[in-house]
């Protein structure tokens, strides 16, 4: 079955690679009117492309409908495939720079022959691009600024893809390993990963490493028990004894940082830690697992997620670590989307979804009338959506769907819709979608009023970043704390792998505040709950426990907490 979600994105790629080509402007505007069109569709797209009625609905032709219908057959389509192959890959590397659309990079291949990163970046240095129509110095300043952020992230893969490939790699290792596990930065749970590591101990190490490099995401081996992925990531294999083990996957998982600190710890005791065990001269003190080796140096077991030397040897030496958040600690999804705005699954279904996997509550937040780009609600769409709540509301019992919306803080920092019916939210979720290049004042400035006012419950996604695309808006994070601490205005992280904002440092900074912060999923659709984990991965790197979560209150605290 195909989604209309994935049959939007495979179109609006088509569309890209179409303009890149050069294609007329009329055409590629069909088929980014398409993209709208399967947004908003009102019937499941299987159910129209079984019925050959998917060319019925308003802005969707033949060869939309042929490439979808195509799409749903196969996985692709042999228009997309010519095309794609037609494309230099540096165009697409081009895509990747903030601002730069395909309309530019034609403007720029045109004039000036660039098909590459290395070719923009000096161009920029050379001021050329400046000199072109429709740029200017400002423009040019600002690709240039895209460019380098692409370079500091280059060997960086976000955590959702990084997660796939290690349980491709582990379903290979199982079945050669006594102890497996996945370490280094996908276990410490880092926003994004550069390399994946893996500790195993087995009986036959020439078998396991023979299976790890011929696993097929192995791209090209680079050393026995090392290779590289086809996105990049390297990927590597360390094979120990079983009485070996636990010391490799603290070795391995913790930073090159948090492991001094532990070496420094055992050198105070007179021993030696390393990635075969703790010693005392040549003698290996018997460690069970982590928790006995953190218990040999006089610690408390420091959770691998902390493992990054921001404090945490002190406090397990003082045995002040915080009890973690975990995922079952949560009660309810909040900042959820539906079709009412941009999401893929209806309201109920999405009330089912949470529900069926036993949270309490759920908090619609689709986007405000503002964000008309994303569908936002009109106060008409708002009233018919709360009589759809109370419907549900009945239906469901006892679990429960909140009236929420995520509403735009706009330019002046005033909220979206009037101050009447925001009061009539059972929460609203303030959120900047637009302007994002006003000064680290303006935007301070911006966001601060936004929670000043009374009907904030939530800041989403506090920074705006996208992790490996865009950099987040200049703002001073330590004002929007305090500001949020002043008005006991919660702040999010938005666990979307995409997002992970708020960062992790800033969430310990914005706990030692007192600051609430909600771990939401911003799921546009069912699948998208299923985001919980990597935000909870967040939390637990920022110190959080479920007492500084206020989705974790159960569904009458919630409530309260809202009304407080």
């Amino acid at each position: 079955m195909i989604t209309a979600r994935i049959a939007a994105d495979f179109v609006e790629e088509y569309a890209t690679l179409l303009e890149l080509s050069g294609a007329s402007p009329f055409r590629v505007r069909a088929y980014a009117n398409a993209v709208r069109a399967l947004e908003t569709l009102t019937s499941p797209l299987d159910e129209l492309l079984a019925a050959g009625t998917l060319t019925e609905v308003k802005g969707i032709g033949e060869s939309v409908a042929e490439l979808v219908a195509e799409l749903a057959d196969t996985g692709t389509a042999q228009a997309y495939e010519k095309l794609r192959a037609a494309t230099p890959g540096g165009l697409l590397d081009m895509l990747r720079v903030p601002g730069l659309g395909p309309r530019k990079i034609v403007a720029i291949r045109k004039a000036l022959g660039i098909e590459t990163l290395d070719a923009l970046e000096q161009a920029c240095r050379d001021g050329q691009l400046a000199a072109l129509k429709g740029f200017g110095p400002k423009t040019q300043a600002t690709i240039l600024k895209g460019v380098e952020f692409i370079r500091a992230h280059e060997g960086h893969c976000r955590v959702d893809t990084a997660h796939q490939s290690a349980q491709s790699l582990l379903a290979v290792l199982r079945s050669h390993a006594q102890q497996f596990a996945v370490t280094g930065e996908l276990r410490r749970a880092r926003e994004t990963v550069q390399q994946l590591d893996f500790v195993i101990s087995t009986t036959d190490a020439e078998a396991a490493t023979a299976a790890f490099v011929a696993h097929p995401d192995i791209a090209e081996v680079l050393a026995p028990g090392t290779g590289r992925l086809s996105s990049g990531l390297q990927a590597n294999l360390h094979v120990v004894p079983d009485d070996a083990f636990p010391a490799a996957l603290h070795y391995y998982t913790g930073s090159e940082e948090h492991r001094a600190a532990l070496c420094a710890k055992a050198a105070e005791r007179g021993l030696v830690l390393d990635e075969r065990g703790l010693w005392r001269g040549d003698e290996r003190i018997e460690c069970a697992d982590e928790a006995a080796l953190f218990a040999a140096l006089g610690l408390a077991y420091i959770p691998p997620e902390l493992r990054e030397n921001q404090g945490e040897v002190e406090a397990a030496a003082a045995d002040t670590l915080p009890e973690l958040v975990t995922t079952a600690d949560i009660r309810g999804m909040l900042h959820v989307h539906s079709t009412y705005s941009d999401g893929v699954d209806s309201l109920e279904a999405m009330g089912r979804a949470v529900r069926d996997r036993g949270f309490e509550y759920m908090g619609i937040a689709d986007h405000s009338q503002a964000a008309a780009y994303a569908g936002g609600l009109r106060v008409e769409d708002v009233q018919r959506q709360w009589e759809e709540i109370d419907q549900l509301n009945e239906e469901l019992a006892p679990f429960r769907i909140f009236k929420g919306i995520e509403s735009d803080i706009l330019s002046d920092g005033s909220l979206d819709y009037d101050d009447d019916l925001l009061a009539q939210f059972d929460f609203v979720v303030a959120s900047v979608h637009s302007q994002f290049n006003l000064s680290r004042d303006a935007m301070t400035a911006r966001i601060v009023r936004a929670i000043e006012h009374p009907a904030t419950t939530i800041v989403g996604h506090p920074t705006g970043r996208l992790l490996l695309d865009r950099e987040g808006y200049a703002v001073d994070i330590d004002s929007i704390i305090e500001a949020a601490a002043r008005c006991g205005v919660a702040l999010e992280i938005n666990a979307h792998p995409s997002r992970l904002d708020l960062d992790w440092r800033h969430a310990k900074k914005a706990r030692d505040h007192g600051v609430q912060i909600a771990v939401n999923t911003d799921a546009h659709s069912v699948g998208g709950l299923d985001h919980l984990g990597y935000g909870i991965g967040i939390a637990r790197k920022g110190w959080l426990s479920a007492a500084d979560i206020p989705n974790a209150l159960s569904r009458e605290a919630i409530a309260a907490w809202f009304q407080s």
